[in-house]
């Protein structure tokens, strides 16, 4: 089996480490901490100029639920467009309706209009009401693929549902795990979803380079640390490239 290695990142170092330990992709985010926003535009600049592999971009104008408002979708939009004058490869993006089941017109709206771009439909779809429909509305929007954790927090407790939908989507469209998946659980969750492309931060903490470090102040969430952050290990991305070639 041969299963595609993606790695979703917040920083053009953590692109980079992922680029040299072996991935095929990245997908490029800003505030993982709720679950990726869309990147600046130096950013993703910088990824591009920088990287020689895959590069997915997410199309989230904020954290928080997926029902977007007319404003929030023309920011979609000028982000995608920004996206294609910058050579991005593809796009990640999703939106639901109010009751929770897939926004089919304004995603799909959304994929024509990133058109040649790839189109990849994120973790909404693991907040919709209905999975098997889901799956087929997800189809309906010309998506290439969708990234689940099996509507649970993590792709192994969701890895029933995951394998059921491979199963469903008869290659009509890639299923691609993602969602606390390390070296100590890939091997198991590809093995049983069969699924072909797989989706991680493979991050580890990295201490800040200050020397003096103001304490008892928040720039962000109290409680995360101001003076370590977490990056793409390289050292355990290719571990895990390395037991994906073996499987």
């Amino acid at each position: 089996m041969n299963c595609r290695l993606e790695i979703c990142v917040d920083s053009i170092e953590s692109a980079l480490n992922a680029q040299s330990a072996g991935a095929a992709r990245v997908e490029y985010c800003d505030n993982l901490i709720e679950g990726g926003t869309t990147p600046s535009y130096g950013s993703i600049v910088s990824a591009r100029n920088n990287l020689n592999i895959g590069l997915h971009v997410i199309i989230r104008p904020r954290g928080g639920d997926f029902l977007y408002s007319g404003n929030e979708y023309d920011i979609m939009r000028r982000d995608i467009e920004m996206c294609g004058e910058c050579g991005v490869d593809g796009i990640v993006t999703g939106i639901l309706l109010p009751g929770g089941s897939i926004d089919v017109d304004r995603t799909a709206r959304l994929f024509e209009f990133a058109y040649p771009m790839s189109a990849t439909f994120h973790r909404a779809f693991d907040l919709c009401n209905d999975p098997v429909q889901g799956l087929e509305d997800v189809i309906d929007t010309g998506a290439e693929r969708l990234l689940t954790s099996g509507q649970k927090n993590s792709a192994r407790d969701g890895i029933e549902m995951i394998r059921s939908l491979v199963v469903q989507a008869a290659d009509r469209i890639i299923i691609m795990p993602g969602g606390g998946i390390d070296e100590s659980n890939v091997a198991m969750i590809v093995t049983a979803t069969k699924a072909r492309e797989i989706h991680l931060t493979g991050r580890s903490p990295v201490e800040s380079a200050m020397i003096f470090r103001r304490q008892g102040i928040n720039m962000g969430i109290k409680g995360l640390p101001e003076f370590s952050r977490k990056v793409a290990d390289t050292e355990r991305i290719k571990k895990i490239a390395s037991i994906l070639k073996m499987i």
